[in-house]
């Protein structure tokens, strides 16, 4: 059973006070209200997420953060009467209740009217009245009020809404017909016909409804022209794909062949079709257009055994890699026939032509560590002394790194990070003449460590910046890899269509202050940079149902009504490739966010529209497009040596 009151607790300490909500009464109010009684049956164990979540009527009950941030901004007084407009569920109704005299809320759905206010009334609130009607008009009858929330977006403010404050009231709404350009704003009256205004951010919400508001996009003008639907519009935009070992599928990428950095997404991470088809364009980009870097979302010191079996170096005795969970996410057919392949053509190349495969992602802290010190081992005896007194405070952590975020807050531990980045730093002053590769992965494990002690330091409070540290570390890898490999480098980036998807076009970075590498490559290399995410409708996936669980192969649901993935499946193809700069128009269309599916290593279909679905606006998140309907679960590998306990000769996966 969930401890509903514990989670609670944590969220405001997590998820709102340490995002810069400092009112105590409005905290306050977030610690009483139970939002797992706001919530529809099945979705109480996601409540006290800092996330919207649906509640029907294509509607969504607001995250807390900015529930809790409109009601700052709106400076509520004990005394006050507050018109709250777009009732919803009802929670925040609920909260500003907590802080106001009386509450008048306004919803123009009478299903959520009145689901609301059953709830607000077992909840025990007598101090809210909730009228079903059109929000932008206000609530005449019972003004002047003191403030007025709006939880919708207008094209400018009402001015119904304006006419209706008291002398020193507050409106906060959020203003701006572009999802992607909404602002949240405070006007404040001055006087009978004095209003100031002030910008208080940058926000996502659904259009407000009304009169003096937006019309119903479900009740067009007669008169309206629209366009073809775009399942349509998909269908004559797509160019078919060939089938994936067929070398013409590579050849469809060329077109991408001249950027600098080539980022090819996922939409899961234990789908067939996915790895393949990344396989093929990443064979051509090599042989055709000179890429020798393959970066892929995987641990440093594991990819860095391959990279020494496919470049055929020397290597001493070792571990077979990826024996971490998701093991199946890297020990697959898929990817050992694609390392085979590139240990092969690098036999054919000269030396500065060869192709390196590598890892951006900082999770395996204990195999760095080991990584650095095995060099200095080897060429500074004294260093390695030194290193292994300043990793000695992270020992207790390394094969279960994320306790150390709770032994971190600790003062005795602040001096952890201080010792990993002066190693870190002692590795890099190092000059690159010195070294060769070994050098190069012994830096890198060093820098993958200082960012390791921090990630699961920061991890304990949540947020996004947990999140930001992780992929500002995968693009800092790439950034090193390709400095390393000189100024004409070119990089194809592996990794999950989260990160390598421009997060400012989806809800990770408009409204959860999230980056990712996608975003970041985009800055940096401009547009000397490709993002292609992957996506597909149904099917099985590889994943696990919980973190460290077994893997499994389920089902995957048909895609959401309204989802982009819909949308594509709708056109009829099965598998296709969309240029969105080919098509600026269908690119136009394409830009409104709706849902697109995330499916990690986690899977949990039951609750797939909240745990698995995020609103994205693809033709602006992606360049391209790659679309398989229906796709397979990787096929994982299974562990072996032989009875001396050496890894075979097959290594690296010993298959």
């Amino acid at each position: 059973m969930l401890d509903f009151e514990h989670a609670r607790h944590r969220m405001v300490e997590a998820h709102i006070a340490r995002r810069g909500v400092h009112d105590k009464r409005v905290l306050n109010a977030l610690r009483q209200v139970a939002r797992e009684q706001f919530v529809d049956e099945g979705f109480e164990e996601f409540a006290y997420e800092d996330s919207p979540l649906p509640i029907g009527s294509g509607q969504t009950i607001s995250q807390p953060f900015i529930v809790a941030k409109m009601a700052e901004m709106a400076e509520i007084e004990a005394t006050d009467r507050v018109l709250e407009i777009g009732t919803g569920s009802g929670y925040a109704a609920a909260v500003l209740a907590e802080l106001a005299e009386h509450v008048f809320t306004v919803e123009r759905h009478r299903s959520l009217a009145q689901q609301a206010e059953r709830r607000l009334n077992a909840a025990g609130y007598r101090n809210i009245e909730v009228r079903v009607g059109d929000g932008t008009k206000g609530w005449q009858d019972k003004a002047p009020f003191d403030a007025i929330v709006v939880a919708a977006a207008a094209k400018s403010i009402p001015l119904g809404l304006q006419e209706q404050l008291e002398i020193g009231g507050r409106l906060i709404i959020p203003v701006g017909e572009d999802p992607y350009s909404q602002r949240l704003v405070r006007l404040t009256r001055i006087a009978a016909n004095k209003f100031e205004e002030e910008d208080l951010g940058g926000v996502m919400f659904v259009p407000l409804i009304g009169e003096q508001g937006g019309h119903d996009e479900n009740a067009p003008s007669a008169r309206e022209v629209r366009p073809p639907p775009l399942p349509r519009q998909i269908a004559r935009a797509a160019e078919d794909l060939p089938a994936i070992d067929d070398p013409a599928f590579g050849a469809m990428f060329d077109r991408f062949g001249s950027r600098r950095v080539v980022l090819l997404g996922e939409a899961s991470h234990g789908t067939s079709e996915f790895y393949r088809a990344r396989a093929a364009v990443t064979r051509r980009l090599l042989q055709r257009h000179g890429f020798t870097i393959v970066a892929v979302e995987a641990d440093w010191p594991d990819a860095a055994q391959i990279n020494r079996y496919v470049r055929a170096e020397e290597r001493q005795s070792e571990a077979q890699p990826f024996q971490r969970f998701p093991t199946w996410m890297w020990r697959n057919t898929e990817v050992s026939e694609f390392v085979g392949w590139l240990h092969e053509y690098n036999r054919d190349v000269p030396d500065h032509a060869k192709a390196g495969f590598y890892g951006l992602d900082l999770y395996n802290m204990s195999g760095s560590i080991a990584t650095v010190l095995a060099y200095l081992d080897k060429v500074d005896a004294e260093a390695a002394a030194v290193a292994r007194e300043r990793y000695g405070c992270l020992m207790p952590w390394q094969n279960e790194p994320t306790t150390y975020g709770r032994a971190a807050l600790r003062s005795g531990y602040r001096t952890c990070e201080e010792a990993v980045v002066r190693q870190c730093m002692d590795l890099f002053e190092r000059s690159m003449a010195e070294g060769d590769g070994a050098l190069l992965d012994a830096k890198q494990s060093a820098r993958l460590v200082a960012s390791a002690e921090r990630y699961y330091r920061v991890m304990y409070y949540g947020g996004a910046e947990t999140w930001n540290l992780r992929d500002r570390h995968m693009f800092e890898t790439l950034d090193q890899l390709l400095e390393a490999h000189g100024p004409d480098s070119k990089a194809v980036v592996w990794a999950h269509n989260s990160h390598i998807g421009d997060a400012r076009h989806t809800v990770m970075g408009t409204v959860r202050d999230e980056l990712n590498i996608g975003q970041l490559c985009r800055e940096r290399f401009g547009a000397r940079t490709a993002l292609i995410g992957f996506g597909t409708d149904t099917g099985t996936v590889a994943c696990a149902s919980d973190w460290d669980g077994e893997m499994e192969v389920k089902d995957v649901n048909p895609s959401l009504p309204n989802s982009f993935e819909r949308l594509c499946h709708d056109s009829g193809k099965p598998s296709f490739l969309l240029d969105f700069g080919r098509h600026g128009q269908l690119g136009d269309d394409l830009a409104a966010p709706r849902p697109e599916r995330y499916i990690g290593v986690i899977y949990r279909p039951e609750t797939e529209r909240l745990s698995h679905y995020m609103d994205s606006s693809v033709s602006r998140q992606f360049d391209a497009f790659v679309w398989f309907d229906r796709t397979s679960a990787v096929t994982p590998l299974t562990m072996s040596a032989d009875s001396t306990g050496k890894v075979p000769d097959t290594f690296p996966f010993g298959i």
